[in-house]
């Protein structure tokens, strides 16, 4: 998962060096005409200068929103302003999911499984590759939410392995750990921040393979210009998902674009 000072992702630099230029505007293009305006990667240069990761991960610590109080032990992902694009929207019910089947990939600390609960998904399903978080996901969720909200499932898993055979959501959230360059050597930073397109690639090989998305269903995705953002979109438009934006950040102080995409399940390959 990445944030703000590790927004999201990597690919190669654009061969010019200049600026992005304006944002893709929400409602302004979708599918393949997005993909052709979405900006290039930014030259790994500035990409280092605005990733700077903290060896604070190693460290216990505490994290407070929405007048929640969150503890987080070693190794557990703190949210940014990147994850709190997508915290603050679950929450006033712009990505909705309530009465429907959720999934939070990558669940760090539960904020969003925990924000799912509160807005009445269905089901929470909270996946994450390590295994800390995932026990802390269960103990915020059950702490805050309580017994009488939703079934909460924490599951460890790398992107979809370990999801129940069978099952289907309605509604996933992920902020991938795309980042390609080597800003780190610290195993723990690597898994948080610098994974790559590999990622999303096995999380759309997955969500196709198994049929995990119902009909209908819906991937919020949030990537930035500090990714491989083109490559990522176009591998959920060639497996079958229409893609459009729903916002866009522009941050002020460097060349940095967030997107937060809506990918419409439309028909997956293989279908008829």
């Amino acid at each position: 998962m990445t944030d703000r000072r590790g927004k999201s992702a990597v690919h190669q630099p654009p061969t010019t060096g200049a600026s992005p230029g304006p944002p893709v505007l929400p409602g302004t293009a979708t599918g393949w005409e997005l993909h052709g305006r979405l900006p290039h990667t930014l030259p790994a240069e500035e990409i280092r200068a605005i990733n700077n990761p903290s060896r604070a991960i190693h460290e216990h610590r505490a994290y407070q929103w929405n007048g929640w109080d969150f503890d987080l032990p070693p190794g557990v992902f703190h949210p940014g302003e990147t994850s709190r694009l997508v915290h603050s929207r679950l929450l006033d019910g712009t990505l909705p999911v309530a009465g429907l089947r959720y999934a939070a990939i990558g669940a760090g600390l539960g904020v969003e499984a925990v924000v799912a609960g509160v807005r009445g998904a269905r089901v929470v399903y909270a996946l994450d590759v390590h295994p800390e978080s995932v026990r802390t996901t269960a103990r915020h969720y059950e702490r805050i939410v309580g017994n009488d909200g939703p079934r909460l499932v924490a599951l460890v898993a790398d992107v979809w392995e370990g999801f129940p055979d069978g099952e289907q959501v309605d509604v996933v959230t992920f902020n991938p750990p795309a980042i390609e360059l080597p800003l780190s050597d610290d195993p723990e930073i690597v898994r948080n921040l610098c994974l790559g397109r590999d990622i999303a690639a096995r999380f759309f090989d997955q969500v196709v393979a198994r049929d995990l998305l119902a009909a209908g269903g819906v991937v919020y995705m949030i990537l930035s210009n500090t990714a491989p953002l083109r490559d990522i979109v176009a591998m959920a438009l060639e497996s079958g998902f229409g893609a459009e934006v729903l916002h866009v950040e522009d941050w002020p102080g460097d060349n940095v674009q967030t997107y937060l995409f809506a990918l419409r399940r439309e028909s997956l390959v293989g279908e008829d």
